[in-house]
């Protein structure tokens, strides 16, 4: 029996999954129903269609839900509809601020309700060998890692869409950190872990009429005493996306599609330690990797994360992306703005009410 899953929220992310089920793309599911306050997006699809989240939940002609709405209603959404039986996944953020992740985690009492995030980017091949290199300890121990995600321009076009939603505290909850990065940040966390600390200097507003950060440089130290630089910016053209590891055995970047390993002939430090010259460099290889599949359609890689959910929901499949796994790139982003809010170095784990009680002083600014 297929899973009926209803899509909340038919703007462009929603109506793109909306669309891969009405196509027959997800194996053992199908699109049961829509819901949107705009009729017109509605109209679009000939299934069961509402107007609010609790009257789709409360239908019975779901099985699963897949919420796309504004970000807010992520957190109020997904309890409902965990506190009615039913299978959640998630576009990102789970949540705007760590409070309501762990108010949205906490709902997720009934474990055999399978509850994802929509983080396309685990399924991506390169991501996945970048994973693997850190984790097997192929690299050595990570010493700095440097990424620039500034190929996010947007324009005032852009901000004025939506309904007025976009760029403002009230309603985003954040800009480049909340709405755009979220992957990056996500892929952050899953390969290096959480730091212990983190310091940014965000820009509110530099580019675009908006309240919230469309610029970000943030620092980050690690236990192991790394060091690490996040950029990323909606109004740098042409943007750079360039992620460096520095690490104990060479060299990782990965550009334009490209993974590239200079893998040192021996450790750095045992170079360091060793070596009689005083000005000599460590011989090093290269070593490019050949085509990992990452020319793959950002529609391809939504597509095998719902595939995963509905494979999930029908034969226990292992999730590529827990919606537990959630709450970390959300404590990223609180700590980055909280951090340029304040001018201080931000503690992780971050204290959830700290970072609530600034949002909500940022709103009351409006």
């Amino acid at each position: 029996m297929n899973v009926r899953i209803g899509v909340i929220g038919i703007g462009s992310m929603g109506a793109r999954h909306a669309r891969m089920l009405v196509a027959g793309k997800v194996r053992g599911a199908e699109l049961a129903a829509v819901c949107d306050e705009n009729e017109k997006a509605l109209a679009a699809f000939r299934v069961k269609k509402f107007q609010h989240p609790e009257d789709l939940i409360r239908s019975g002609d779901v099985d699963a839900v897949l919420i796309a709405t504004p970000h807010y209603t992520h957190t109020t959404i997904g309890i409902a509809a965990l506190k009615a039986g039913l299978h959640v996944l998630c576009e990102k953020p789970i949540s705007v601020h760590k409070a309501d992740c762990e108010k949205l985690l906490a709902a997720h009492t009934n474990k055999r309700l399978v509850f994802g995030a929509m983080f396309k980017l685990r399924t991506d091949p390169a991501w996945l060998k970048i994973r693997e290199l850190v984790h097997s300890g192929t690299l050595g121990d990570i010493r700095r890692i440097n990424w620039i995600v500034t190929d996010w321009f947007r324009s005032d076009d852009y901000y004025r869409s939506g309904g007025g939603w976009r760029g403002t505290w009230a309603d985003e909850g954040g800009g480049v950190l909340i709405n755009q990065c979220p992957h990056q940040l996500d892929l952050w966390q899953w390969i290096f872990g959480m730091p212990t600390e983190v310091w940014a200097d965000c820009s509110f507003g530099k580019y675009h009429n908006i309240e919230v950060e469309d610029e970000v440089t943030a620092t980050m130290h690690y236990k192991n005493g790394a060091t690490a630089v996040f950029i990323a910016s909606t109004g740098e053209a042409p943007g750079t996306n360039r992620l460096e590891i520095a690490a104990e055995n060479g060299r990782l970047v990965y550009e334009n599609n490209t993974l590239e390993w200079l893998r040192n002939e021996v450790p750095t430090s045992e170079y360091c330690r060793t070596t009689p010259h005083m000005f000599s460099i460590l011989p090093n290889w290269r070593y490019t990797y050949p085509a990992l599949g990452n020319n793959q359609s950002s529609s391809q890689l939504h597509l095998a994360i719902l595939q995963n959910f509905v494979d999930a929901i029908h034969d226990d499949a292992p999730l590529i992306t827990p919606a537990s796994e959630g709450i970390y790139s959300v404590e990223l982003a609180n700590a980055m703005i909280l951090s340029s809010q304040t001018g201080d170095w931000v503690q992780l784990p971050m204290k959830p009410a700290r970072y609530a009680a600034l949002l909500k002083k940022l709103i009351a600014k409006k």
